[in-house]
């Protein structure tokens, strides 16, 4: 079994999670719950040098991270459907997708963090709002550019799908009123991923 840390929220974990459901490789992934499951989870954490989730210890015993590394691996395992193109413009587009979904994911994560670990006096808030900017402007852009998926959607697709959750989550949905486009484009990815919805963090 391939081990994977996990935290319930975290919208990284849940690009893997909806990887793993895509290409039929449930059966093959144990997600590791960090309440029930403390000293694996250690021991994983430990062995990996950022301490992120998700990390993964493949079936010999190796070491993977991040999650962009752990959903190729698994797109490796099964045929169907391919999440990244072998090459060309397609494999380029595919990957700059998912580091843009990366990079929104990771502003909203440290404004998050901004509000839960420090008190509003000690907050310096042009840091706050200049990571808000790049998740503002990330989504206006998006509004614009994303593309739609030939046969089924791949990994740049499930990493905006995730990032476009986690502001649900943690912003209220606020990006919904001025991206009507991209709030389409979501229901659309909802309907031909069913691992969307079974995915949903615990509000």
């Amino acid at each position: 079994m391939i081990e994977v840390t996990q935290a319930p929220t975290s919208p990284f974990v849940r690009k893997v999670r909806i990887a793993s459901a895509m290409k039929g490789l449930d059966d093959k992934v144990v997600y590791l719950d960090p309440e029930k499951d403390k000293e694996r989870c250690a021991n994983l954490r430990a062995a990996n040098p950022l301490e992120k989730v998700p990390a993964a210890r493949l079936e010999d015993g190796t070491l993977v991270f991040d999650s962009h590394v752990i959903c190729e691996y698994l797109d490796t395992l099964s045929p169907t459907p391919r999440l990244f193109p072998a090459g060309g413009r397609e494999r380029l587009e595919t990957l700059t997708l998912g580091a843009l979904a990366d990079g929104i994911m990771d502003a909203s994560i440290l404004v998050v963090y901004e509000g839960r670990f420090r008190t509003p006096e000690t907050w310096h808030q042009p840091w706050v709002d200049k990571q808000q900017a790049k998740v503002d402007t990330s989504v206006a852009f998006l509004e614009s550019h994303i593309s739609e998926w030939k046969g089924h959607p791949d990994y740049g697709h499930v990493s905006i799908a995730c990032a476009l959750g986690f502001l649900d989550l943690r912003q209220g949905g606020k990006w919904r009123k001025s991206s009507p486009k991209l709030v389409q484009w979501l229901d659309r990815f909802a309907a031909a991923v069913p691992a969307f919805a079974k995915t949903a963090p615990p509000s």
